[in-house]
């Protein structure tokens, strides 16, 4: 019975790899995909062959600036001091590392303490040694970019309002290097310091996207450059600037609402199979104990572990909306 379980189990998990990775060659989409961008591209150069000595107008020329800077920018690999820094933590290298052995070894001692064994204890280390500490720097990072989101549109009309009254642009932001809430405080103050030092107002805030890694960071310091090198009324390219970021932030809420039922739905069927296995547990413990007293019994509550988890993930998958 063990033996047809792992056979199952195993039969299963190579169906699935091949579904994913083989099917789409054996039934032809890929070719089809192939053929459609084929096409897509061969409709899109005529027009173009009509118009290849035509001058392109200033709208392409900036989206394609656009596009480039950001190209080159998702192409960066973040180290990581990058990563602590986005984090907002003064950590060094070497502090980092003292803390990942020390939340390793701590897992591993934990884990033998209570009979897990020599294997779980040393999977458990390397999952509290490496795995803990990135999800820290990722979870502290992304509660960081929630606050700089929720002040950097005031921190903006800040600006456009002080450029109006006829203020200069970093009057304007040493205002909110010392009255805007952390971290918008921090990062003005940090542009500031700077372009003290020598660096052009434009660069300086183009590394703004570096400690923020955000669309909204990065679509100021483009404009802010932009002015810099070209000109213009840079009160209203901030305002219109000041106007994008609302709206961003009302179509980010309003996908949280719509995406919250979904959300709620995921959570419950995620819980659910815990739950009950508590319930059961608590009503008559002798009647479920055997799945981890008895070898079958580890093993199929391994396997249940594994496909809950696959499920989970596309779950979130699914419902993880973005735009």
């Amino acid at each position: 019975m063990q033996s047809f379980a792992l056979f199952f189990l195993v039969a299963v998990a190579i169906g699935g790899v091949a579904w994913v990775f083989i099917y789409p060659m054996l039934s032809g989409e890929r070719q089809a995909e192939r053929r459609k961008d084929i096409v897509a591209k061969t409709g899109s150069a005529a027009p173009a062959r009509v118009t290849r000595n035509a001058q392109k107008s200033r709208r392409e020329q900036v989206e394609g600036t656009l596009k480039e800077i950001e190209n080159r920018q998702a192409k960066k690999s973040v180290p990581l001091h990058m990563k602590i820094s986005q984090a907002g933590l003064s950590w060094s290298k070497r502090q980092y590392v003292i803390i990942s052995v020390v939340m390793g070894v701590a897992a591993f001692f934990l884990f033998l303490l209570i009979d897990a064994g020599l294997w779980a204890s040393l999977a458990m280390a390397f999952a509290a040694g490496f795995g803990m500490p990135m999800w820290l720097l990722k979870y502290l990072k992304k509660r960081r970019e929630n606050a700089f989101l929720a002040a950097f549109p005031d921190a903006v009309d800040t600006i456009v309002r002080g450029i109006k009254a006829g203020l200069p642009l970093l009057d304007s932001m040493r205002i909110i290097a010392s009255e805007a809430p952390e971290p918008v405080r921090g990062e003005f103050r940090a542009i500031i310091e700077t372009q003290a030092i020598g660096m052009p107002i434009g660069e300086a805030c183009s590394k703004l996207y570096e400690r923020i890694p955000l669309p909204e960071a990065n679509f100021f310091g483009i404009v802010i450059a932009i002015q810099q090198k070209a000109g213009g009324n840079l009160s209203e390219a901030l305002g219109n600037l000041s106007r994008v970021l609302r709206e961003r932030k009302k179509m980010k809420a309003k996908i949280q609402a719509m995406s919250m039922e979904a959300k709620a739905s995921a959570s419950i069927i995620a819980c659910l199979p815990v739950a009950v296995m508590a319930l059961v547990y608590i009503t008559s413990p002798q009647y479920i104990e055997l799945l981890w007293t008895h070898p079958m019994g580890r093993m199929m509550l391994a396997g249940c572990a594994a496909w809950m988890s696959m499920g989970v993930m596309v779950m979130r998958k699914m419902i993880n909306f973005d735009f």
